[in-house]
């Protein structure tokens, strides 16, 4: 009874005092009767018990025995006295229920019944949340019907976990009003609190929802495919990577970052971020050719040269550089040969070169584009930490390739460039260095691969793009622009027969002169290689597809018809050409028919059918001498990324105060080329009798403007030196410059002339445009050997020293006033 009376004692106190704390105070008592008894508050109201049943617990270590009570409620009461006696406390109370009387009269009130029904919907509320949580609550809606509401306020606060104060204040809601208010308040905030709980549960099972549904449906398939016995091997993905990673043949420490790869990707499960990831990787991996190679074939160099001869025609000098290097390679097959770099316009046949090497090695081709490259990651790969990352382009074409021998062309190779995200001409500098390629690092692929073994070939138009450093680890091969006579060939023995192909044509069709290609290339096409020729051909060729095509259409038969009417039938006999009948049965389809029936004579270009097709000619020999007309005027030759051009640069004076202008979207060079041009000629004015001893100021009362044509292309460069002063002197001596002469050179304050590069395109450039003499640096000589001999033959090459050997060629009749220059 000690036990239940101090747990009764215990609902009335309003201090917080635990069960350990109390046995040591009564311990206390009986170690040491002296001791003070423990001063207890209590509360001034609590609730009248019966104790219904008692069991024994649990014995703790410490010998202690605990014991379970089962309490009844019974009603509240107030406590008016509370006294002592010897260990038990004993109290005089009032009790605080309301008689039957009361109650009544309470529940006739409105404010009640209004409160009654605001807290049972409450709590049907929160049974059915209750019930849909914890499919329970059947119990409780029993209650909620057969139970006074005042008592259903004390039944549910008492399930709830609240606080010790919360609890005091609703012990002390004596008033039924007041406590059904407080019961519906915190029946709402323990529901609003389960709501709560609810959304941030949903949440979380939605982000997992569809990983788990994803889950399930796998395990699904797989337990459907072992019910039908498909479950083999071949359908496992990991397996069959697993496979080919053993198959792929990777050296040791590249097997061993595999393996560790293979092991992560077993363990995550496919609905995981990074699964698909580590499985493109490992794919990657065993897809590259660690060690398949291409069977080479013994290298024939006569059949090898015989192939470049009859893919290319021309192109000696370089033809003759590749079978020294597959002379080299067939001595010693792993020699480290140097990195060959085709520098040329385009349409000269660069990457057909390349290929052609492929072929006569027996290796396989494969062509990077390095055009407006301007990210290190296209050429070393994105590290596998960025979204989207991808190998480089090196490894994605051994990757398309499947062999690590390959002949690997990085064409454009001067057109990369360079900004924040790295320069991807010094990540070529591992690539292409004997040395260093052997263990090649990409960063997606994050092992060492080895490059050595790969031929690598490079094209570019301009050598002066590309980073000494990278120019330095190849060896430059110039393919100057073709002769008029090298692209007559080209087109008679490759370009029409592949056009006519292309087409559907063959020589029975349509028949293309030489001397027809001859006006096509004089007069409509101006470039250092073939593809504009090409183009034009092309467009021959489709004209020709049209009139061939109508002949199907324009032979009709029918039973009943016993004439032939065919308006081409017609003109061909009208113009006396052959033709050749054959009886055909009624029933060959009319395809049948238009191949029975043969214009024995084919079409062939004329010089008409060249106007109505590629229209009035684009270029004229005449185009120079017109353009001379005048003085003031002169004709230079120029270097440029399609081949040599004839630039004409004209000179005119009008009145001013001695100022010089310059235009057609010039650079600082050609500027300060026009600067020295200008003060040669005016501190030799009296020597070259272009002004009188009294008037030695040129530019008095008077403005020179020089204006380079073909505004819209910059232009820049010294070897437009000559040409100014050639084009002063013509202006101020009011004597034209000879019509069939072009110069080329720099020129110094001294007047001497200095040699330029471009030589061959420049001449080659001359000769197309029908110019006969051609003035050169003298110490430009050696560069005529590689001009073509037929060339050189139709031309008069001027070798000039000083600018005076200029001026003597330039003008009709040498120059009258040299023998009173002092230079």
């Amino acid at each position: 009874m000690l036990r239940i009376r101090r747990f009764y004692l215990d609902l009335f106190t309003s201090g917080v005092q635990t069960s350990k704390n109390q046995e040591e105070t009564s311990d206390s008592h009986k170690l040491n009767g002296k001791n003070q008894p423990e001063v207890i508050h209590w509360h001034n109201r609590g609730v009248a018990a019966r104790a219904l049943h008692l069991s024994r617990g649990v014995e703790k270590p410490s010998g202690r025995v605990t014991y379970i009570v089962v309490l009844e409620g019974l009603c509240r009461f107030s406590v008016q006295e509370l006294t002592t006696r010897g260990t038990y406390y004993t109290a005089r109370i009032i009790p605080l229920d309301m008689t039957k009387s009361d109650m009544d009269q309470v529940e006739q009130d409105p404010e009640f019944v209004m409160l009654s029904r605001q807290f049972k919907a409450m709590a049907m509320e929160l049974i059915s949340v209750l019930e849909q949580k914890q499919k329970t609550g059947g119990r409780t809606k029993v209650l909620l019907e057969t139970v006074p509401v005042h008592k259903l306020a004390d039944i549910f606060v008492a399930s709830f976990e609240i606080s010790f104060e919360e609890q005091l204040s609703m012990l002390d809601s004596v008033d039924l009003k007041v406590r059904l208010l407080k019961a519906t308040e915190l029946v709402d905030r323990h529901l609003q609190s389960i709501r709560v709980a609810e959304k941030i549960t949903q949440k979380v099972e939605g982000q997992l929802s569809k990983s788990q549904k994803e889950f399930l449906l796998r395990q699904q398939m797989r337990a459907i495919k072992e019910e039908l016995g498909d479950n083999d091997d071949e359908d496992d993905d990991v397996a069959t990577l697993e496979r080919k990673m053993k198959a792929a043949g990777m050296p040791p420490n590249i097997w061993k970052h595999a393996q560790r790869e293979l092991r992560r990707l077993k363990k995550m499960q496919p609905q995981q971020p990074g699964y698909n990831s580590s499985h493109v990787y490992l794919d990657l991996l065993a897809d590259l050719p660690w060690q398949k190679a291409s069977e080479e074939h013994e290298l024939d160099l006569k059949a090898a040269k015989d192939h470049l001869d009859s893919d290319h025609y021309g192109l000696v000098k370089i033809k003759h550089r590749i079978i020294e290097y597959l002379a080299v390679r067939k001595l010693k097959p792993d020699a480290r040969g140097p990195v060959l770099c085709f520098v040329g316009p385009p349409g000269v046949g660069k990457t057909s070169l390349a290929s052609s090497i492929a072929t006569a090695l027996g290796r396989k081709f494969v062509r990077i584009s390095l055009g407006g490259v301007k990210d290190e990651a296209d050429i070393r790969g994105h590290r596998r930490t960025y979204i989207g990352s991808m190998p480089g382009r090196l490894i994605d074409g051994l990757k398309r390739v499947g062999v690590c021998n390959p002949v690997m062309l990085l064409d454009e190779i001067d057109k990369t460039g360079s900004d924040v995200r790295g320069d991807p001409a010094s990540a070529l500098l591992e690539v292409l260095d004997p040395e260093q390629n052997k263990t090649f690092n990409d960063h997606y692929l994050n092992v060492p691969y080895d490059l050595s073994k790969v031929i690598f070939v490079a094209t570019a138009n301009r050598v002066q793009p590309v980073p000494p450093p990278l120019l330095d680890r190849m060896e430059v091969i110039e393919l100057p622009g073709y002769t008029p006579e090298e692209k007559l060939n080209i087109a008679m023995r490759h370009l029409i027969p592949r056009v006519l192909d292309q087409h559907g044509l063959n020589f029975d069709f349509l028949q293309i002169p030489e001397a027809m290609v001859k006006l096509v290339i004089q007069r409509y096409t101006r470039e250092a290689g073939v593809r504009n020729l090409e183009r034009n051909l092309a467009a021959i060729a489709r004209a020709a597809a049209v009139r061939v095509a109508e002949r199907e259409h324009a032979i009709p038969l029918s039973k009943d018809v016993q004439q032939i009417a065919s308006p081409l039938l017609e003109s061909r006999l009208a113009d006396g050409a052959d033709v050749e009948m054959e009886i055909i049965p009624m029933g060959v389809n009319n395809h049948d028919i238009s191949q029975a029936l043969r214009i024995t004579s084919p079409l062939v270009v004329d010089e008409a059918m060249l106007e109505k097709v590629l229209g009035p000619p684009r270029y004229d020999d005449r185009e120079t001498a017109d353009r001379i007309a005048t003085p003031g005027i002169s004709v230079g030759l120029v270097w440029t990324a399609f081949g040599g051009e004839v630039q004409f640069v004209e000179a005119t004076a009008m009145v001013g105060k001695g100022d010089l202008h310059l235009t057609g979207q010039l650079g600082d060079v050609i500027k300060e080329s026009a600067q020295i041009a200008m003060t040669w000629v005016r501190a030799r004015a009296t020597q070259l009798k272009l002004a009188t001893a009294e008037e030695t100021n040129l530019l008095e009362g008077r403005d020179i403007h020089i204006h380079f044509p073909a505004g819209a292309i910059p232009k820049d460069g010294p070897s437009a030196g000559v040409t100014l002063v050639t084009a002063l002197v013509s202006l101020f001596s009011q004597r034209k410059v000879r019509t069939d002469t072009a110069m080329t050179g720099e020129m110094t304050l001294r007047g001497s002339v200095l040699p330029v590069g471009g030589i061959k395109d420049k001449v080659l450039a001359a000769h197309q445009y029908g110019i006969k003499r051609v003035i050169l640096p003298e110490r430009n000589l050696k560069d005529l050997a590689e001009v073509p001999s037929a060339v050189l033959s139709s031309l008069e090459i001027l070798l000039a020293k000083q600018m005076e050997d200029v001026l003597e060629q330039a003008f009709e009749g040498g120059c009258p006033w040299r023998q009173h220059s002092k230079l």
